[in-house]
This record gives structure tokens, C-alpha cells and sequence, in this order.
């Protein structure tokens, strides 16, 4: 198949089933003239699934065999498709042309999370999508608080958006066939960013340190980062949250309290 064999490195498995590209499509409700980023395209067939609406399609592809040869494949199914290929790893892009509305996406396995709150980050155009993720990374983030798996990609998820899962997907849609199961993760940016960057950086570090020990109790897991239990003690009930309780009961919105509370330096 183009001389290409899939690598455990790169996280490649390609999904070669028509249906299951249509159901992608559907749910991310993709349109003629949205303008799709797609990471790891592969083989081209999501790609060609999503020009079949008119979108135009934004291709971000770190292996260059691969790259080289997806508008060629392109070119013979859709001439004049409106494809570019970014030949980059997903994680290092800060610039993309054409100010995508929306993320459809295999994504890699091994980096998923990553390079989704990646983009999310920094293209504040990707007003909504849909992912295929391993399942339980896709049963994070679209978990709620108080939910056994409910973790850091879950609050970091919610920050810029709400997070659903659509519906699991066949490991035999893939070559190769993985080891793991997969899921469809739909998200909806919201109107309006939940606040700065500088503050966004605040809560993201409250939120690592509070699920690196999640069994404890706040002022505890987060006496590293407020300078000691007493003190977080008291930040913590200043921003209005129980200081007994753990970080898994927390919404984003009381990560946030807790930052805004934190004095700066």
C-alpha cells in the first residue's frame, strides 16, 4: 500500500473504512465552506471524506512519505480539491493558513491530549470538532467531576469547551488493527475564553498538582504550588472551595476561583 508501513513511533493506524469516515464527517457536521484542520491525515481517507462537502481541508502531516503523497491521491479522486499539506509535527505549529473552523481528526494515539489542547491553544478559529481518540483518553476528557475518570485532560478540556463522546468505533475499520479501542470525542469551543493566559497557565499548574496526588485533600496536593498546607488553606477557602475536598470534585470554574485567589508574586 504506497510502500507504507504504519509505525508504532508515530501512532499510525489508518482508518481505511468508508462508513466509519461518513459517521466522522456527520458528527462534526462539516459544510461547504468551513475550513477543516486535519492531523495525521494518512492515507487521504477522511481527508477525501471531508473535501466530499466542500470544505476546504488544512492536512498537518508529520511523515513526509506520506505528505508527499496525499495531494497526489487527492488530485486523482477530487481534482482541484481544496487541500493544503503542512508537512509538521502538530505540536510545534503556531501558524496555519486559512483560519480553520474546525478539527476532524484521527489523532495519533500516542500524543493525542497534547495535540488537541494544542489547537485548541493556539487557533482560537477551531470553533468546534470531532476527534478519534483511544477510548478511555476520550472517556476523560469528556468526563464530568465526581466521575472515576475524571482527571487533568478533563478540566483542561473543559476550560475551552464542552466535550462529548459521540460513539465507540471497530478496531477492524483500522489497518493496522490496534490493540485498544476507540472512541469519537465531539467538543464545542465556548463563546467566550474562560480567561487570560496568564490565568490559564495558573489553573492548568493548579490542576496538574492536584491529580499528581489525587487521593489527598487540597491543601495538601496544592500546598506545593500555594507555598504550604497553610497557606493553600487559605487561598483555597478565600476562592470559596472546601479545602478537605480533593481535586476530582472540582468543575474548571473552581480551579479558576483558586487562581484568581492565588496572590501573584
Amino acid at each position: 500500500m504506497l510502500g507504507v508501513n504504519p509505525t508504532k513511533k508515530l501512532g499510525q493506524n489508518f482508518v481505511i473504512d468508508g462508513n466509519t469516515v461518513r459517521r466522522i464527517v456527520r458528527s462534526a457536521e462539516v459544510a461547504a465552506g468551513d475550513t477543516v484542520v486535519e492531523v495525521g491525515p494518512g492515507l487521504g481517507s477522511l481527508t477525501l471524506g471531508l473535501l466530499e462537502t466542500g470544505a476546504g481541508v488544512v492536512a498537518v502531516e508529520i511523515d513526509d512519505r506520506l505528505a508527499e503523497q496525499l495531494p497526489l491521491t487527492v488530485e486523482l479522486m477530487q481534482p482541484g480539491a481544496p487541500l493544503t499539506v503542512i508537512r509538521a509535527d502538530a505540536l510545534r505549529i503556531t501558524e496555519l493558513p486559512g483560519a480553520p473552523t474546525r478539527l476532524v481528526a484521527n489523532l495519533p494515539y500516542n500524543v493525542s491530549v497534547p495535540v488537541l489542547l494544542h489547537l485548541l491553544e493556539h487557533f482560537d478559529s477551531i470553533r468546534a470538532g470531532v476527534v478519534m481518540v483511544q477510548a478511555e483518553v476520550g472517556e476523560r476528557l469528556a468526563a464530568p467531576p465526581g466521575s472515576k475518570v475524571y482527571g487533568s485532560p478533563s478540566v483542561k478540556a473543559a476550560w475551552y469547551g464542552a466535550f462529548r463522546t459521540v460513539g465507540k468505533v471497530s478496531r477492524q475499520v483500522f489497518w493496522p488493527v490496534p490493540n485498544v479501542d476507540s472512541i469519537l470525542v465531539g467538543f464545542h469551543r465556548r463563546d467566550q475564553p474562560l480567561e487570560s493566559e496568564e490565568l490559564r497557565l495558573a489553573t492548568f499548574a493548579l490542576v496538574d498538582a492536584a491529580f499528581q496526588q489525587r487521593r489527598k485533600m487540597l491543601r495538601q496536593s496544592l500546598s506545593v504550588v500555594l507555598g504550604g498546607s497553610t497557606s493553600a488553606s487559605a487561598v483555597i477557602t478565600a476562592a470559596g472551595v472546601d479545602p478537605t475536598a480533593r481535586g476530582e470534585q472540582l468543575t474548571v470554574d473552581d480551579f479558576l476561583a483558586i487562581a484568581r485567589a492565588w496572590p501573584s508574586e
